[in-house]
């Protein structure tokens, strides 16, 4: 894709995957470039997302970001904390998150997914004011829905490989399937 087709992309906005009651609600920090431009969540080649999707046994296989209206019939579905899309997510103001997680708390409570996951603790942690979050379950809910930060499937973080990603999100799986909900660490 062109670079002037990326930066076009910028005022594009991308329809959440989601219906009432899943399993979990998946939340990326924002739409990159080439996601704005595709219209497909996590939808740059180096994002580990997919992969790691179907790495921790959420999908039977791998997904491509085209296939993402299939999420909702394995009980899952995607939606953002800032709906603006940048190159770098360091170009939102804690401002945006901060009114992104307002409107997440919004829609989570009208959707009542069993858990959201935060994908990215620092997104997580400025958008509901929490600066000592960590990944796991956290203690703050949103009605009876569960929060999981997990890690930023970005190829950007080096911190985190597609295995260690696999076993949180797999953390997060066990959970999302157990009867009964698991305590914060």
């Amino acid at each position: 894709m062109k670079s002037e087709e990326l930066e076009a992309a910028r005022d594009r906005v991308i329809p959440d995957v989601v219906a009432e009651g899943l399993r979990v609600l998946f939340c990326g920090i924002n739409p990159g470039l080439m996601s704005a431009a595709t219209g497909h969540h996590f939808a740059r080649p180096g994002n580990r997302f997919w992969p790691v999707l179907h790495l921790s046994g959420f999908t039977p296989r791998q997904l491509s970001p085209s296939e993402q209206d299939e999420l909702p019939s394995y009980g899952l579905g995607i939606t953002n904390v800032a709906a603006r899309a940048t190159a770098r997510a360091d170009e939102l103001s804690d401002e945006e998150f901060r009114e992104g997680g307002r409107l997440l708390v919004a829609k989570v409570e009208l959707l009542r997914p069993r858990w959201l996951a935060v994908v990215g603790v620092t997104a997580y942690r400025i958008a509901f004011g929490d600066k000592k979050a960590r990944i796991g379950p956290q203690e703050r809910t949103i009605g009876d829905t569960r929060i999981w930060a997990l890690p930023n499937p970005s190829g950007l973080n080096a911190h985190w490989t597609a295995q260690t990603m696999a076993e949180e999100f797999g953390r997060l799986r066990a959970a999302a399937e157990s009867p009964s909900p698991i305590a914060p660490d």
